[in-house]
């Protein structure tokens, strides 16, 4: 069947399996994706395989949109008038980005198969949740979005780090929603620096914006950040000094790079561990929370009740460890697609109704009131569909070019964003260099 390109965009073909968008940018990781239902008169009502939502997230240089189909992930950018126009530089740019954000040079399918031989629990829910992988963020957004976390749920962290944006970091495109959705114009911000962040009125500011306690940790987090690192804007990677050092915390251990962050107000171990896994590649970290500890007891054996009055350091560790003990090297991988099964959020998430079983903890607080309708997976026949296509991808190893077609893997051998120091642009140009092109 040919795949229906969506105008404007290009097509990586991608099997859900690999990743669902509709989980991943809505499962509390990031909080910065905006999401439009798409309504298009134009597109064939009995198409089920046509991309149902567009989502769209803010870069430094950049608005990247992606639509899903069950085999492809479709991409566009948006870029502001001042920008240079080299379009396929621009193009392979993207396309990396997409590569590191969402760590497609990890074989998601064959994880799943690893835990679900190892663990009946995640057996039992793999086809629903299927697509499920950690993202790489950016690591002062990612600290600074869950330093708001705490004692907080998803749908006010998200508004929360919407207004951080538009107060603090100036508008670099406006756009119009997908045809067919009846939302306004928007003005895209990107996510500010620590120096728009530091200065002390900023911590009176954010009261103001309802951000409560959290606004003094956030300025004073950023304050500690530029003390120790500076300002200087470097216009290769639109990047501050203390942003690359936060990168860094990547090459060194687990251990002492939580050390590192425990130092900021406002960090304490969960929320240490969260910024490890989700923007520092520490893929063994399991954030560990109430209705995590309530999974431990329930399904995997560890004593104790399930009700924690308190998350002791010596509980905390005693559940990191069980769970870690039975996922293994990527623990904190399938510890996201537990915890997002757990989501009251996604209770109906896959199922052509609402499911008369009850979630892995049952006594879980309700969804808020102003939480937002989740986007859905394509096919709702999630047990069949979801088996078949793992059969289909079973042995198979996993390579770059399973993810991007020709003409892009030829423009981009092996590549890796893995160098604070130079831009974007500059490392795809220095691969094409490497590569003759």
């Amino acid at each position: 069947m040919t795949t229906s390109i969506p105008g404007g965009f290009r097509a990586l073909p991608l099997p859900l399996a690999q990743l669902s968008l509709a989980a991943v940018l809505k499962c509390g990781q990031s909080f910065r994706w905006n999401i439009f239902p798409l309504h298009d008169p134009a597109q064939p009502s009995g198409d089920s395989d046509a991309p149902t939502h567009e989502y769209r997230l803010c870069l430094r240089d950049r608005v990247v949109c992606l639509r899903q189909s069950p085999d492809h992930i479709f991409y566009r950018s948006v870029f502001p008038p001042t920008a240079s126009d080299e379009t396929e530089t621009r193009h392979a740019e993207t396309v990396a980005w997409i590569q590191d954000y969402f760590q497609l040079d990890i074989d998601l399918v064959n994880l799943y198969r690893q835990w679900s031989i190892a663990d009946p629990v995640f057996c039992r829910i793999q086809d629903r949740f299927e697509g499920i992988r950690m993202l790489r963020q950016d690591p002062f957004e990612n600290l600074i979005s869950f330093i708001c976390s705490s004692n907080n749920n998803i749908s006010r962290i998200t508004k929360m780090v919407k207004s951080l944006c538009q107060r603090y970091s100036p508008p670099l495109v406006s756009l119009h929603p997908p045809t067919g959705s009846t939302a306004d114009i928007e003005a895209y911000h990107p996510f500010p620096p620590p120096s728009a962040l530091a200065a002390p009125e900023v911590s009176t500011q954010l009261r103001a914006l309802g951000f409560g306690y959290r606004a003094d940790f956030i300025q004073r987090t950023a304050a500690m950040l530029v003390q120790a690192h500076g300002t200087a804007h470097n216009p290769k990677t639109h990047m501050e000094p203390s942003e690359t050092w936060l990168a860094t915390l990547k090459n060194i251990n687990t251990a002492d790079a939580r050390a590192e962050l425990l130092k900021f107000v406002g960090v304490g171990r969960k929320v240490a561990d969260c910024i490890l896994l989700m923007s520092l590649d520490k893929r063994e970290v399991i954030p560990v929370d109430t209705h995590v500890h309530q999974i431990a007891v329930k399904h995997y054996g560890l004593r104790g009740a399930a009700k924690a009055t308190s998350m002791s350091p010596k509980l905390y560790e005693e559940v990191s460890s069980k769970l870690a003990a039975v996922w293994g090297e990527y623990a904190g991988w399938a510890h996201s697609v537990l915890f997002t099964s757990d989501l009251k959020s996604f209770a109906s998430y896959g199922l052509a109704s609402v499911p008369s079983t009850p979630s892995l903890t049952p006594d879980r607080a309700p969804a808020s009131a102003d939480s937002t309708p989740l986007p859905t997976p394509h096919n709702n026949t999630f047990a069949s569909s979801g088996s078949r296509k793992r059969k289909q991808l079973s042995g198979k190893t996993w390579q770059h070019s399973d993810l991007i077609n020709d003409e892009v893997a030829d423009t981009l051998p092996g590549f890796i964003i893995d160098d604070p120091g130079h831009s974007l642009a500059e490392r795809v140009k220095r691969r094409r260099r490497g590569a003759g092109i």
